[in-house]
Parts: structure tokens; C-alpha cells; sequence
């Protein structure tokens, strides 16, 4: 009974989600508002428990002295630290429990959790993804490497597309004459973004949702149950 209530509800709910897309009146309309409803609430549950989850995870990381534990102490500080100012004083227009702390408002310019946010979360995402540049530069050249006839096209297309989209690109064919101005490095990487890029992404689009399509199915009908806990 434990495995096939739940598997009851999804049927029963995935079903009535496909339908109320052909018919969008009552009483579908009515039920996906209150699925809807019920999926918030769940999922604001579903995020107090990852946090709890988080907790003990780098808690017991820590009291382990795991390697790059001072990592994990981190990390809790500053979910601990945004939490408290976030309850206190609220965020951007909502107040916490101390109100809007005006006077903090004045002195840092704006509420602890946003200036923390603003000037210290957004700098360090900046900087991480700013790493991040140089770890997809090894992995492109590694990628252009010419092997084949394919590596020797994302090479070639590569870089066309970056030199087009740089100022050095149009100055190498401003030379290319008016009426052949397709050839010329910019217009060449729009043509390239509009059209060849636009189609592998749809395709690319289309196969994912080929991909959901199917594993919604496996849902629907009882085939895959791995959120159940198990897959038997």
C-alpha cells in the first residue's frame, strides 16, 4: 500500500496535468491551480529539509576534519550569517523581525542581507566564473584539436565566429568588396549564429524534450520509481 498510493497519485496527477492542456476550463483549470498550490508548499518543505540535509552533511565533514574541511566551515558560516540577517531585518521591501532596520539601512546604504549579497556574494560569483574562463579555454583547445574532418570544422567555425565578433575580424575583410560583403568575418559569424547555430540548438531542444517526454511517461505509468526510494 506504501508504494502503490504514491504511484496511484502520480498516475492520477500526470494524467490530469495532460489533459488540462487540451482543455483548459473547468474543473481542470480548478485542479491544476490546486496541484500547483500543493507543488509550492511541498517544494518550500523540500528546501527546508536540503537545507537541514546541507547542515549535517558539512557538519559531520567538519567534526571528521575531512580534507578541505575549513571549506565546509565556511560554507556554514555564511548560510548561518545570511539566515540571521535575512530573519532580522528582512529583505529588499519585507521586513524580519526587527522591522526594516532603518539605521543599518543608513549606514550601510541598504539591509544587511542585500548589501551582503550585492558586495560580497556577487563579487565572489563574478571571480568564480571568471576562473571558469580559463577552464573552458583548455577544454576548446583541446576540442580544435584537428583530428578530423569534424574537429577541422569547430575549428574553422570557431574561428570565424570569434574573430567575427571582434573589432580586428571586420578590419581583416574590410578589404572584401561591397558586393561580397557575405564573406566578410562579421556578417559570415551572424549567418553562422542565425542560421547553423539556431538549428543544432532546436534540435538539441527538440531531443531533450523528446528526452522529458519519455521520462515522464516512465513516471506516469510506474516504470520508473527511484523517487520512491527504491527501484524495485
Amino acid at each position: 500500500m506504501k508504494r502503490n498510493l504514491p504511484l496511484f497519485f502520480a498516475f492520477f496527477c500526470g494524467i490530469l496535468v495532460i489533459v488540462s492542456e487540451f482543455i483548459p476550463h473547468r474543473p481542470f483549470s480548478m485542479l491544476i491551480d490546486t496541484l500547483q498550490n500543493w507543488f509550492m508548499i511541498i517544494s518550500g518543505f523540500a528546501i527546508i529539509l536540503g537545507q537541514i540535509s546541507l547542515f549535517q552533511s558539512n557538519l559531520s565533514k567538519i567534526k571528521q576534519k575531512e580534507s578541505g574541511w575549513i571549506f565546509y566551515l565556511a560554507g556554514l558560516l555564511s548560510f548561518c550569517l545570511m539566515l540571521i540577517v535575512g530573519l532580522l531585518w528582512g529583505t529588499q521591501e519585507t521586513g524580519g523581525i526587527f522591522g526594516h532596520g532603518l539605521k543599518l539601512q543608513a549606514s550601510l546604504g541598504a539591509k544587511p542581507f542585500d548589501y551582503l549579497f550585492d558586495f560580497a556574494y556577487m563579487p565572489l560569483s563574478a571571480t568564480m566564473f571568471s576562473l571558469l574562463a580559463f577552464f573552458i579555454a583548455s577544454a576548446a583547445y583541446r576540442a580544435f584539436i584537428i583530428r578530423s574532418f569534424e574537429s577541422n570544422l569547430l575549428m574553422i567555425t570557431a574561428v570565424i565566429v570569434i574573430l567575427g565578433r571582434t573589432s580586428f575580424g571586420g578590419m581583416l575583410t574590410a578589404w572584401v568588396p561591397e558586393s561580397y560583403k557575405f564573406w566578410q568575418l562579421p556578417n559570415l559569424s551572424d549567418f553562422i549564429m542565425e542560421f547553423p547555430n539556431s538549428a543544432a540548438q532546436r534540435a538539441i531542444m527538440i531531443s531533450a524534450a523528446l528526452g522529458i517526454i519519455g521520462s515522464s511517461l516512465r513516471i506516469i505509468l510506474g516504470i520508473e520509481r527511484s523517487y520512491l526510494g527504491s527501484d524495485k
